[in-house]
């Protein structure tokens, strides 16, 4: 765990970067620092390995005070991850890997056969390894970064708006990869950026900071969203905030529909009568592997060529319908020029289709459902102390 208990910096020009800043990041979990430029994120990041000293106020890692440690012993025992990688350029990438064991006095052979075990988990290939970071692309060389810091095993991690510098299609894989590792490894892991949409992704827990390092909101994702503290929370969350929310609800109980789809095979007598019969407005053309090809209009099939040779509408794009969120399969559903959504498996097979009507029908259950819990839960936050409670009540109060 790492807690900010009362933290303060402060330059000697009078510039206060974070203000007397409370937080505690639980153990095993992601905890976000967001925020607008300037509001102390990095600053109160680079203060748990003590690469900045606070002004006032302590920080504990694992309990210790980082003050009282060595700064170079407390740097051992914590990963860190900036962005642009930070390599040694001169060192292969698995020799850049390698680089903390050596350091801890782990033989050279140890510390490779580990860098190449890390290599596997961040998922590179190991025939990167005798090649220098200049060689690799700017998503290779921020998986070094991250297996780099995960070389000793330490216990907490440290990471500098680390996917900042690369485009947007390999932030997303570094971003799904990260949670990936992150479910393996369960570090404690503190990081900074100012995206907000990164921190509802990878955050359980994100603090928001205004200028000055002054903490703002501290909350899950889901609260943060449901309920901004102020007026500068809910700005800064955009005023997308409610579609962001759905990213909490999963989409495994949406009513696939089988019947629109049919194979590329299909001859257009057959999908005609399979349309008119179900009711259906669209018809989804497969492949043998049940691979999305397109759409069809169903009126405007004729002749004898199969529904596959014909012209097909885009499908857009796809959601897995076992592990997506609602938010996912509405942006499928609205993006499809047709206005259904292609559920698929883990494969990439279709399993059936959905409407924006029926996924809107979700939303709104989901939402009724979540009035319920919260309700519930404030009936329990209502209870009497347990000071003051009777048995049964006591019993609640040492469950939470």
């Amino acid at each position: 765990m790492i807690s900010f208990e009362r933290v303060t910096k402060r330059y000697p020009d009078g510039t206060v970067a974070v203000s007397s800043l409370s937080l505690e990041a639980p153990d095993g979990a992601i905890t976000v620092l967001v925020g607008p430029s300037g509001c102390g994120k990095t600053t109160s990041l680079r203060m748990v390995n003590r690469l900045i000293e606070p002004t006032e106020g302590r920080i504990l890692v694992n309990g210790v005070d980082a003050r009282q440690q060595p700064a170079a012993e407390l740097r051992r025992g914590i990963g860190y991850v900036i962005q642009q990688a930070g390599l040694f350029p001169h060192r292969t990438i698995v020799d850049n890997i390698a680089t903390v064991p050596r350091l801890l006095g782990q033989s050279r052979s140890a510390a490779r056969n580990r860098a190449f075990e890390l290599m596997e988990l961040v998922g590179l290939d190991k025939a990167l390894a005798k090649r220098y970071p200049h060689q690799l692309s700017g998503g290779q060389q921020q998986r070094v970064g991250v297996a780099r810091a995960l070389a000793a095993d330490p216990p907490v991690l440290l990471m500098d708006e680390p996917f900042s510098a690369v485009d947007p299609i390999v932030r997303k894989g570094l971003q799904e990869e990260f949670l990936r590792i992150q479910a393996a490894v369960a570090k404690t892991i503190l990081f900074v950026t100012h995206d907000i949409d990164e921190a509802v992704k990878l955050g359980d827990k994100i603090a928001v900071l205004r200028q000055g390092g002054i903490l703002a909101q501290f909350d899950t994702p889901d609260r943060l969203l449901a309920e901004p503290a102020d007026e500068f929370v809910e700005q800064f969350l955009g005023t997308d905030r409610g579609i962001k929310r759905l990213t909490f609800y999963t989409a495994n109980g949406l009513n696939l529909l089988g019947g629109p789809v049919v194979a590329a095979d299909t001859e257009p007598a057959a999908a005609r009568e399979a349309a008119l019969s179900g009711g259906f407005p669209w018809l989804l053309v497969v492949d043998e592997q049940r691979r999305p090809l397109g759409w069809t209009n169903p009126e405007a099939l004729s002749g004898s060529q199969p529904v596959g040779k014909t012209r097909l509408v885009s499908f857009g794009h796809v959601f897995r319908a076992d592990t997506d969120s609602l938010r996912a399969a509405l942006d499928s559903a609205v993006l499809s020029p047709t206005g259904w959504a292609v559920g698929v498996d883990a494969e990439g097979g279709v399993i059936g289709v959905v409407s924006q009507e029926t996924i809107a029908d979700a939303i709104r259950a989901a939402h009724a459902t979540q009035a319920h819990v919260d309700v519930a839960v404030g009936d329990v936050e209502g209870e009497p102390a347990a000071e003051d409670a009777g048995p049964e009540d006591r019993s609640l109060e040492q469950a939470r």
